[in-house]
């Protein structure tokens, strides 16, 4: 008897694998709202340089037109303005049309000396109008994201890690506490260095919280029901999506937003107390006691009480070892480059992952650039997952996970391609 055996006479798809799958699908949604919270909190709003001093009687339109230079685009510039105000542009009652404001290169020019004025009808703040990040630190605004996706490149390192050693439920805990924390830091940032910092740790704790759900999931369901809960746990991320559109759209201010999305890490926090960890983990440890008793607590929520109690020590015992039997005791990353089989699959999947990670978080990490709204975009993004998962799912059971694999490829480098076809412009 194997553990998988084990597992049938407890209840393999039972009341309590639902409620916990459940549990830790939740917390998914909300990891969508972190992954993709920069296009709403760093949404660059409409901005140009700040008046001289001395032009508190003039209107707000006749304060622009003396102050700022146009772009060629028409629009005032966003990062000069003149060296002094330019009061012959109010000629004829200020009715000067705006290409008789005045030419940039005619006038002297300086930078924002006292700063930007923030259109902010749109967004009452982002961290953008919070620490001034435009012209010449417009590109930290990019840092901001990076430094998080560091944060969920060492998460993986660590957290996957330690979760072989100090067990899967354990870390889970740790991390939704970490995220909670963290989150609600980054909201009462006072710079955008304390920002980052923290925007690094919900990174880190973004990858504790994936890789320990998954594993505590798919480790108390059979393998014939694992690729059904896999498509359902990433149509949790895509409904996650579509919640943070919605809370960004009724929440403007990047500070509440933040609170927003990281409070409720706190309640997973708690009900993650009530997790079961791992019997096949706790068996692999020699913790065999505690597994044991995990397989009857499942066996009695399940409704298979008596089964559950022929459970012990010595039957799961006898079944790890079975199932171990035809297995190499440990494994480490060089086995995926022992053999040239082996070196294929993994460079060309490494390829595959980091050409699709690539496009996939650059376009949606950075809505904007779109030039639409990204409230609607941000909806758009969100709901093609539900389509095309649909679709996947019927051309792997129909063509095989080679072809479409390759199919979905082709059709995003097209369709990303086909985008340098598009005028530039907004939409009429």
């Amino acid at each position: 008897m194997a553990f998988a055996d084990l597992l049938e006479q407890v209840g393999a798809t039972g009341r309590f694998q639902v409620v916990h799958t459940i549990m830790l699908c939740i917390p998914v949604m909300m990891m969508a709202s972190h992954n993709l919270l920069q296009n709403f909190v760093a949404a660059v709003p409409p901005h140009f340089c700040s008046a001289h001093s001395n032009l508190s009687a003039l209107s707000a339109v006749e304060t622009l037109r003396v102050t700022v230079p146009l772009d060629p685009n028409g629009g005032p510039e966003k990062c000069r303005r003149y060296d002094a105000p330019q009061w012959h542009l109010l000629a004829n009652n200020g009715s000067a049309a705006p290409e008789e404001w005045g030419d940039a290169d005619a006038a002297g020019l300086q930078g924002c000396e006292d700063g930007w004025t923030y259109n902010e009808t749109e967004r009452s703040s982002s961290i953008i109008s919070e620490w001034n990040l435009v012209c010449s630190l417009r590109p930290l605004k990019s840092m901001g994201q990076t430094v998080y996706m560091g944060g969920v490149m060492v998460g993986a390192g660590v957290f996957g890690g330690l979760a072989d050693r100090f067990g899967r439920r354990v870390l889970l805990i740790m991390s939704h506490l970490l995220m909670a924390v963290c989150g609600t830091c980054a909201a009462f940032s006072t710079s955008f260095s304390l920002f980052c910092l923290f925007r690094f740790m919900c990174g880190m704790a973004l990858s504790g919280i994936v890789l320990n759900s998954f594993s505590l999931i798919v480790e108390w369901i059979p393998t014939r029901v694992r690729t059904v809960v896999g498509t359902g746990t990433g149509y949790c991320y895509t409904i996650g999506q579509l919640i943070l559109a919605m809370v960004a759209y009724f929440i403007r201010d990047w500070r509440l937003l933040t609170l927003a999305v990281s409070l409720p890490f706190y309640v997973f926090f708690l009900y993650s107390w009530w997790c079961l960890e791992s019997s096949r983990w706790l068996a692999l440890k020699q913790r065999t006691e505690l597994a044991v008793k995990n397989l009857k607590a499942v066996a009695r929520f399940n409704g298979r009480k008596e089964e559950g109690e022929k459970i012990d020590q010595e039957m799961l015992q006898v079944s790890m070892k079975k199932e171990m039997s035809g297995c190499k005791s440990s494994y480490t990353t060089l086995d995926l480059f022992r053999t040239p089989t082996m070196r294929r699959m993994t460079l060309c999947l490494a390829t595959i992952w980091f050409s699709t990670s690539f496009a996939y978080y650059g376009l949606s990490m950075d809505l904007q650039k779109f030039g639409v709204d990204i409230y609607l975009i941000q909806v758009i993004f969100g709901a093609a997952d539900i389509p095309a998962k649909v679709i996947i799912s019927i051309t792997m059971s129909y063509f095989g996970r080679r072809p479409s694999q390759c199919g979905c490829l082709i059709l995003a480098g097209v369709t990303i391609l086909s985008n340098l076809l598009v005028p530039h412009g907004t939409l009429p």
